[in-house]
């Protein structure tokens, strides 16, 4: 089940003044109530985050993968991998290599 995110529409209390979460089924109707005071909240858009976890194996692959990349000049590749492996700063400097403006 998804967790939604909601906030008060005007002043609100304590709870819904500031983002609060619900976990609620997909088909569910949004709440329009907050569930302590009763005023009115709407659902609001929550950044999505996700998390990678590589195993050390799989880690070395794509540290081996990078190098190679560095080592042959192409910079684009390594950034790229880089990124999708979550290494940011790895992944813009080789981006400024490749020639992209950061």
């Amino acid at each position: 089940m998804p967790i939604y995110e909601y906030k008060a529409t005007g002043d609100g209390c304590d709870h819904c003044r500031w983002r609060f979460e619900v976990l609620q089924k997909v088909d569910e109707c949004p709440l329009d109530r907050c569930p302590m005071c009763n005023g009115p909240i709407r659902r609001v858009p929550s950044r999505f985050r996700a998390c990678v976890v590589e195993t050390p194996a799989e880690a070395t692959e794509t540290e081996f993968k990078i190098r190679n990349y560095e080592r042959e000049g192409m910079w684009s590749h390594a950034a790229e991998t880089a990124d999708k492996a979550g290494l940011e700063e790895r992944a813009r400097e080789d981006y400024k290599k490749a020639g992209y403006d950061m």
